[in-house]
């Protein structure tokens, strides 16, 4: 009987369980999250576009032999100051001497033919005057002296050029300045034309940075540009002098060069700073952000704007123009007057509620620490007037 009892009992409790099994779980509530915000003003661009620049002399001679050979000697090195007519490098003279004697050979036989063939001329003249030869003959004996006139006057020509070419294997500097390269060393065999040595001649200087294509057409030829240095840190005030007409190959940037004046004294070869002044923004009226406030909504950057009479968040598209030292400049998707928040922007979702939060205060107030202090300090008192009293009455240990 008491099975028979407890059967209809169980399955009853087998069903019950099924069913509460299959049920679903009541939803929880979303947790209202505390948001930081902003409001969105109109604020003044601090920060302008600025080009790390190198300083360069106005005139760099590549300078080369005009003739080709083997270089033998190289005076010039890497930074060394020359002056006009200082020797820089040095080619293997011989084949050059060897040409040199050869022509000078050759003007001493043009010149023995020339000698001849004017006492010819002279021998016949007389025999003319004699009525000996015929004037036809005469004639001939005035051309052969011109013809080995003309031999003479080209072997002189040869002989002049060979000399000049055993002197151009001497590589002399024609302008003083400061060697900034050296692209050949003894031993190489170099080419005519072939660059050996750099030069910076001295005089005015250039400073040379790259913009990029978007920005070319902002600078203008006589615009000024602030120059500041990196090491010393002294600024001073430049003049854009050229600006590349076509971009670099490899870059895709132009070069901008930037006059100095004769009295700045920036070391050649310094890295400095430039801020064109066509570039210069300082006190544009813009719409600026925290980074923390921005995301990435599929291609495009957004942001959430609180909604104050729902307390709700939304999702807001903006178009970022550029930046400003930390803050992100807003070219579009936002106007004065707008909660956007600023962080924990990546936990949220469209249509969230939220709360604003508010710091709290670290330290408590000032009544209130004061008397705090005062209580600690009466029981310290009352703690040390009964220690006597509390020892007194403890019996004494034998």
């Amino acid at each position: 009987m008491f099975t028979r009892t407890l059967i209809p009992v169980a399955t009853g409790l087998a069903v019950a369980l099924a069913l509460s099994a299959c049920s679903k779980p009541a939803p929880t509530e979303e947790p209202i999250r505390a948001v930081k915000v902003m409001t969105v003003g109109a604020d003044n661009i601090r920060s302008g576009s600025e080009y790390a620049g190198e300083v360069r002399a106005r005139v760099e001679s590549r300078v080369g032999f005009r003739v080709g050979g083997k270089i033998i000697k190289r005076q010039a090195e890497l930074g060394q100051r020359v002056k006009a007519g200082d020797v820089l490098a040095q080619l293997d003279p011989r084949d050059y001497q060897l040409s040199a004697d050869a022509a000078r050979a050759g003007l001493a036989a043009a010149t023995t033919n020339r000698d001849l063939a004017a006492a010819d001329l002279k021998r016949y003249r007389d025999l003319r005057d004699q009525n000996f030869i015929s004037g036809a003959e005469l004639e001939r004996r005035e051309a052969n002296l011109k013809a080995a006139q003309a031999q003479l006057d080209q072997a002189q020509a040869q002989l002049s050029g060979q000399g000049n070419q055993a002197t151009y294997t001497r590589l002399v500097a024609d302008v003083s300045g400061v060697v900034t390269s050296v692209d050949a060393e003894v031993g190489q065999v170099v080419a005519a034309g072939t660059p050996v040595v750099r030069i910076a001649q001295d005089g005015p200087r250039d400073v040379v940075f790259a913009v990029p294509e978007d920005k070319v057409a902002l600078i203008r030829t006589g615009s000024e540009a602030e120059v500041r240095g990196w090491a010393a840190g002294a600024s001073t005030r430049g003049v854009v002098r050229e600006v590349a007409a076509s971009a670099d190959p490899v870059t895709r940037t132009f070069a901008v060069k930037v006059a100095l004046g004769d009295k700045d004294v920036l070391p050649l070869g310094a890295t400095v700073s430039v801020v064109p002044q066509a570039l210069d923004r300082s006190g544009v009226q813009v719409i600026k952000l925290p980074t923390s406030a921005f995301r990435q909504d599929g291609k495009s950057s957004a942001v959430w704007v609180l909604d104050t009479a729902s307390m709700t968040v939304k999702n807001q598209p903006v178009v970022i123009a550029t930046a400003d030292g930390n803050d992100v400049v807003v070219a579009s998707g936002l106007t004065l007057g707008m909660q956007v928040v600023i962080a924990g922007v990546h936990v949220l979702s469209p249509g969230q509620k939220v709360t604003i939060y508010k710091d709290k205060q670290a330290l408590a107030p000032a009544s209130k620490a004061s008397s705090a202090t005062n209580s600690i300090a009466s029981s310290a008192t009352a703690l040390a007037a009964s220690a006597p009293a509390v020892a007194a009455s403890q019996p004494a240990a034998k």
